[in-house]
């Protein structure tokens, strides 16, 4: 495919389009093959807008319904822009206990940023989990891949402003 066949979106790059039709080539005759595409794609771009779906599915000649129900399915997609940076609060029992909540709202408050959104500049992501299995360091925060116990909610900023 051709420049003048990429859909017009303003998060998606010339390079990144080169990558996704590589994606897409290398995948085209692999039957069952549409969630590794979608997981290659988002990783590409950082989440999967409408416009690359319909892009995967006429890549991949499936129909865009097929590839989205697919998309929709699978809690490791998302549909919306995602920040550089996740940051996941435990909600879990021990790090209610010990008060996470607190943590929670200062993040929200410094941030303008709710549960489950991201920041405007897309520097952050925040998601409530149930649980992330260090009850023993509750309570918890993970940012990217960073483990961070006994979170203390007066330094919670100090530990996340680390995350250009």
């Amino acid at each position: 495919m051709t420049d003048s066949n990429h859909p017009q979106h303003s998060d998606i790059t010339v390079d990144m389009w080169e990558k996704i039709d590589e994606v897409i080539a290398v995948n085209r005759e692999i039957p069952g093959s549409v969630i590794g595409v979608l997981r290659e794609c988002q990783d590409v771009v950082g989440y999967l807008p409408v416009e690359l779906i319909d892009y995967i599915s006429y890549g991949l000649n499936l129909s865009s319904s097929e590839v989205f129900g697919v998309a929709s399915f699978y809690s490791l997609f998302s549909f919306e822009p995602k920040g550089r940076h996740l940051i996941k609060v435990c909600m879990g029992t021990a790090c209610y206990v010990k008060g996470i909540q607190e943590a929670v709202k200062r993040i929200e408050n410094k941030y303008n940023l709710k549960e489950g959104g991201t920041t405007e500049d897309r520097r952050f992501s925040l998601e409530a989990v149930r649980c992330l299995g260090a009850c023993g360091l509750a309570p918890v925060v993970v940012v990217n891949q960073d483990t961070y116990g006994g979170v203390k909610a007066e330094k919670v900023i100090e530990t996340i402003e680390k995350y250009e």
